[in-house]
């Protein structure tokens, strides 16, 4: 019986995807030191422990998910896709918080012992869910009821965030949804309409969907804001990030120094600051390595999936973590406006952590139960 069970082991170990899961585990366990400093620095007092809980919880995740076949698991969207829609919904209730000041939208769930961040568990439901309906429909993707099936599909999800008020998590579920939908085969008959009049729609969503505050956002990166108030307030967070971003030159300050620039939320969405602050344009030039590294791996893991679904899901993934770097360092270096957007396995959020190591386990899955013999930039039977 332990001999058996020895086998299966080595068999699991064997098919896994250690280069993706060690890249992930360096991030995970760099967040927890960057929230540990914080604590020690009078920063964030006591941050770092559920952060570690959830790193922990997170990696085990990964490991028993990419242990299941994900053709199985992906069928009972019956039951998990409904689920997390029942819990965004719960945010509408008196069970929705917002965490602090610098939050606009109510997209949390206070549990009384911890908050809860629905939407990022409605992100990998959407990956699932659209993955599969893509494998079902991609012999005839390009039909005009299927690709409004497909819309319909996605603005599920984009309607509850929407009305939550969560701005990036809308933008990230919209940019996961054109991703699968161009590698799934969008036909140009689709892509060059949409192209035309997205001008127009970008001026009606200005004019008629934006409110003030998200239409400031904008016109601080492209504006002389100096002596208007409002969009002086509206900067401020950003140029603190500028300001700490740059004070670490080359090395940085140290993991624990003496002084530190004040950054709100920098344990959040501006903890890229608080990394070249401490640890300089060298800490900030190898955590993009290690992330972009996590990307390829994500784009070269779909290539060998052993089906459209095994694909699909690979791409959902990598748009999820991708677009979530791209959008959270635009914030940061003050090219795209502040949107609410975690720098993925770095940020302090134990429900983002969770929720990113299950996307990782998804892979992990897809890649486990491929039928070829993979290493980074080549594959061979």
């Amino acid at each position: 019986m332990l001999e058996k069970f020895l086998t299966l082991l080595h068999g699991y170990f064997r098919k896994l995807d250690k280069q993706l899961f060690f890249a992930v585990l360096l991030l995970g366990a760099f967040s927890v030191l960057l929230l540990y400093s914080m604590d020690k620095n009078g920063i964030l007092a006591g941050g770092y422990k559920m952060q570690a809980v959830t790193f922990g919880l997170g990696a085990a995740a990964a490991l028993i998910i990419s242990a299941l076949d994900y053709r199985k698991f992906t069928k009972l969207w019956v039951l998990f896709a409904p689920a997390c829609i029942i819990l965004c919904l719960l945010t509408f209730t008196s069970l929705g918080y917002r965490p602090n000041e610098y939050n606009d939208d109510v997209a949390w769930l206070d549990l009384g012992f911890t908050t809860v961040q629905p939407s990022e568990f409605l992100k990998l439901a959407f990956i699932m869910t659209f993955a599969l309906h893509l494998s079902k429909v991609k012999e005839h993707l390009n039909s005009f009821g299927n690709i409004i099936l497909l819309c319909i599909h996605a603005a599920v999800p984009m309607a509850i965030i929407f009305l939550q008020g969560d701005d990036g998590t809308l933008i990230i579920v919209a940019l996961i949804f054109l991703s699968m939908l161009f590698a799934a085969g969008l036909s140009w008959k689709y892509i060059i309409p949409a192209i035309v009049v997205s001008p127009a729609a970008i001026w009606a969503a200005w004019n008629y969907v934006m409110a003030d505050y998200q239409k400031a956002r904008f016109l601080v990166l492209f504006t002389d804001y100096e002596g208007n108030e409002a969009l002086e307030t509206v900067a401020y967070q950003q140029e603190k990030g500028l300001l700490a971003l740059g004070s670490g030159k080359i090395t940085g300050n140290g993991l624990f120094a003496e002084q530190y620039v004040y950054v709100p939320e920098i344990q959040n969405d501006f903890i890229f600051t608080y990394i070249g602050e401490t640890l300089g344009f060298v800490g900030c030039i190898a955590t993009i390595a290690v992330l972009g590294y996590v990307s390829m791996k994500l784009i070269a893991d779909s290539r060998i999936a052993k089906d459209d679904l095994g694909k699909f899901l690979c791409i959902g993934v990598w748009a999820l973590i991708f677009f979530h770097c791209v959008l959270n360092l635009g914030m940061v270096m003050f090219i795209t406006p502040v949107i609410g957007v975690p720098l993925p396995f770095v940020s302090q959020g134990g429900t983002a952590m969770l929720s990113m190591f299950a996307g990782i386990g998804i892979v992990m899955s897809t890649y486990s139960h491929s039928e070829k013999i993979y290493r980074v930039f080549y594959d061979y039977e």
